[in-house]
């Protein structure tokens, strides 16, 4: 459960009935009481799920504030008196909010509390349907970056662990049946190569997250004269949504961001079930503090995080799909249904995040044998077996009545046989050969500095944005 958007006190072009005085106030008290009882009370709020956007909505709460004021929309004093109030409804905590049917009703009702009935006046110009909206986006776009910055690191860590194996040689698979050799290097970095894709979906997500909906108002915008751009620029969003009916109901930003952890997920999940199964061939041994024991098999060592990690992946489907089936088929603009749907989102993000310092920290920590993935790897051919090169002169003596060095260059097919050489001479680009994968490694470092750099600038500029927002509170404050 998550916050809704439905405002009922507010009239059609988005101003709050309490914000024209005391009349209006009393109007406002007329409608808590008649609205404020009943069984269905607790089944409507979402107060205490709202926790998670509790800083989103007085961050949201201050820039419109500010914004009020400035277009004289609202007073000085009015603006002060609330901003003040704000402050102490952060300082109070969102445990100490009175009850309400979700956070922004809570926050106003606090407000309201403190400063009397011009507390009100901050919801001029306003609905609950872009308040939520701009909360939802405001704190997703932080589970976001954070998401990055850990695959970001996850990355880095990965592409350290290939470049001290590029030598190492192992089985490799289809069909999860031995096909040719290749190196740890060559499978850490196919790993390493699908978190960057999903590093770029992450980041795709985020710009699009980072619009703002706020002067939709319910969703046919509003007749006071705001300024959505300075809104927008006080919490550092990009831009906005500029259709007001899009802007307050649309949600598509959390489906993209969910099927992006989803994906990341999905990467995990294979590569822990790779590590699981090299585990149990002896191609891996993880280090204790990413494996347990049984309880009366005290001689097993089993890679239990790995298996929570793949299991996450059906955690954040999960999310996925049930986002998109609250949202299938919901007309235009507003829709209580929507008050269930960012839980799932949140669902999806939670499931991911601290699964990708467990993965990547079972790779970093474990030890390769070399000697015996090697003597495994050597078992191979690319023809699905390694017979050795006398098995293959005595067929040829027998089949073609000659013997190997007649038909070929007898050395050659030695090679070929021998896994490190196998694997040296596949070094076309993105091949296993170790030249190929430092070449490969070369450019895979200066792809995640990029990412990097793309994260850091974000987070840049929503630090700009809050310190510029602190002060101009500090103006009336």
């Amino acid at each position: 459960m998550t916050s809704h958007d439905a405002d009922p006190e507010e009239t059609d072009d988005g101003a709050n009935t309490t914000s024209g005085g005391d009349h209006a106030a009393d109007e406002g008290v007329v409608r808590r009481e008649r609205f404020s009882g009943g069984p269905a009370r607790a089944f409507l709020s979402s107060l205490a799920a709202d926790e998670r956007i509790f800083a989103a909505d007085l961050a949201v709460d201050r820039a419109h504030v500010v914004m009020l004021a400035e277009q004289g929309i609202i007073g000085a004093d009015d603006a002060a008196a609330i901003l003040a109030a704000l402050d102490d409804v952060e300082a109070a905590g969102h445990d100490a909010l009175p009850d309400g049917e979700d956070v922004h009703e809570a926050i106003e009702t606090a407000v309201i509390d403190r400063v009397g009935p011009a507390g009100g006046r901050m919801h001029t110009a306003r609905s609950r349907n872009d308040e939520v909206a701009a909360c939802i986006r405001y704190r997703l776009r932080e589970d976001l970056l954070a998401t990055v910055g850990t695959v970001v690191e996850g990355r880095e860590t990965l592409l350290d662990v290939a470049a001290a194996e590029t030598g190492t040689v192992m089985p490799g698979y289809t069909h999860r049946q031995p096909a040719q050799p290749t190196t740890v290097a060559h499978w850490v970095c196919s790993y390493e190569s699908a978190l960057a894709r999903d590093t770029d979906r992450l980041l795709d997500a985020y710009d699009r997250v980072n619009r703002s909906p706020l002067g939709a108002a319910a969703f046919a915008g509003t007749s006071f004269d705001v300024d959505r751009e300075r809104a927008a620029a006080l919490l550092g969003f990009d831009g906005l949504v500029e259709n007001s009916m899009d802007a307050a109901s649309a949600r598509d930003f959390l489906v993209e961001s969910s099927a992006a952890v989803t994906g990341l997920a999905t990467t995990l999940a294979g590569l822990a079930t790779d590590v699981v199964e090299f585990a149990s061939d002896g191609y891996v041994e993880l280090a204790d503090d990413y494996a347990s024991t049984s309880s009366i098999m005290p001689q097993k060592k089993n890679p239990d995080t790995l298996e929570l990690v793949r299991s996450r992946a059906g955690d954040a489907a999960s999310g996925l799909s049930g986002l998109v089936t609250t949202l299938t088929g919901l007309p235009r603009a507003y829709n209580r249904d929507l008050q269930r749907a960012t839980g799932h989102a949140w669902e999806a993000v939670d499931a991911v995040h601290g699964a990708v310092p467990v993965a990547v920290g079972a790779v970093a920590t474990a030890e390769w044998p070399a000697e015996t993935l090697q003597a495994r790897a050597g078992e191979l051919a690319d023809d699905g077996g390694n017979p050795g090169v006398d098995a293959i002169d005595e067929a040829c003596r027998e089949v073609l009545g000659e013997p190997l060095d007649a038909v070929t260059d007898a050395a050659a097919v030695e090679a070929v046989l021998d896994p490190v050489e196998n694997v040296a001479m596949r070094d076309s680009r993105g091949g296993p050969a170790p030249e190929a994968v430092e070449t490969h490694l070369d450019r895979a470092r200066e792809n995640l500095a990029a990412h990097r750099e793309a994260a850091g600038t974000r987070q840049t500029h929503l630090d700009d944005a809050a310190e510029t927002l602190d002060a101009e509170v500090a103006n009336y404050v």
